[in-house]
């Protein structure tokens, strides 16, 4: 079904960037039916396009009666304008993805075609490796067809997961600020092993392969996380004197209010960027 699909993105930032490097190192589709777009910054294009061996193009020089396949991948402030430039060359039947964080499904089709087929999509930075954790949801008149092509373009880059719209706050929480939580975690795990004296790029090859190991246990095994600690856990024993640490310090409850914080924070971004727009529409 991807074989014969072309993708442009609209935007060429890191994303779209994370998005494309997976898509090309899938090896599901030839880099040929992939275009990278923007508006004014050649430089950018010219890197994606030797990096990824891709097609690029100007914005105003996309044949998008050629294109099946849209990516919303500009900054959200910068949508409107976007979007009323690019109106006239989209077709209800084109399937538009938009990874703009804080853009409903509801305004981009109120500012494109009624009919039109829209996903919104919330992948994470892992998606350059094709491990991403990438929430969809579709707008209510997207049809069954472009659904399974939108997961079998994103299973490209990791594993895919149809959410209610709302709920795309907690996913950002969750899932889009996620990694950063791991890497902040890894970054005090190593400076603990390199001030024991261990060579930084062992420990921090350690720590990979220790989180990698955790994470495949969760996706592997039927225990809970919860089970799957309790298991490791020997009374009075190492790891149950770290665990005690952890609670002693508010490890747990820092990531409890991370996760609630990175919410709470896309949902305030989502809100002020929909004013924004209105204001602007005005």
């Amino acid at each position: 079904m991807l074989h014969d699909k072309k993708v442009a993105f609209i935007g060429a930032g890191s994303m779209a960037e994370a998005m494309i490097s997976g898509f090309v190192k899938s090896l599901k589709f030839p880099t040929s039916q992939i275009i990278a777009t923007n508006r004014s910054n050649e430089k950018r294009l010219s890197a994606l396009k030797s990096n990824y061996r891709i097609k690029v193009s100007k914005l105003e020089d996309l044949q998008f009666d050629q294109i099946d396949i849209i990516i919303l991948a500009m900054k959200p402030k910068d949508v409107d304008q976007a979007l009323a430039g690019i109106k006239q060359y989209i077709k209800p039947n084109h399937l538009i993805l938009s990874v703009l964080a804080g853009i409903t499904t509801t305004y981009l089709k109120q500012n494109l075609h009624n009919g039109q087929q829209v996903v919104r999509v919330m992948p994470n930075t892992s998606s350059a490796i094709g491990e991403s954790a990438t929430a969809i949801s579709p707008g209510h008149e997207t049809s069954e067809n472009n659904i399974r092509l939108t997961k079998q373009l994103l299973g490209c880059i990791g594993e895919v997961y149809t959410i209610d719209e709302p709920d795309m706050d907690i996913f950002t929480g969750l899932a889009g600020s996620g990694p950063a939580y791991f890497y902040y975690l890894m970054e005090h795990m190593e400076k603990q092993g390199a001030q024991a004296g261990l060579d930084v790029e062992i420990t921090r090859k350690i720590i990979a392969q220790t989180i990698k190991g955790a994470a495949k246990m969760v996706q592997e095994q039927d225990e809970t996380p919860t089970i799957l600690r309790e298991k490791v856990t020997s009374p009075n024993g190492t790891t149950a004197s770290g665990l005690q640490a952890l609670d002693d310090n508010g490890g747990g409850k820092a990531i409890a209010k991370a996760v609630e914080h990175a919410a709470k924070r896309s949902k305030e971004i989502s809100e002020q960027i929909q004013e924004s727009l209105l204001v602007s529409s005005k």
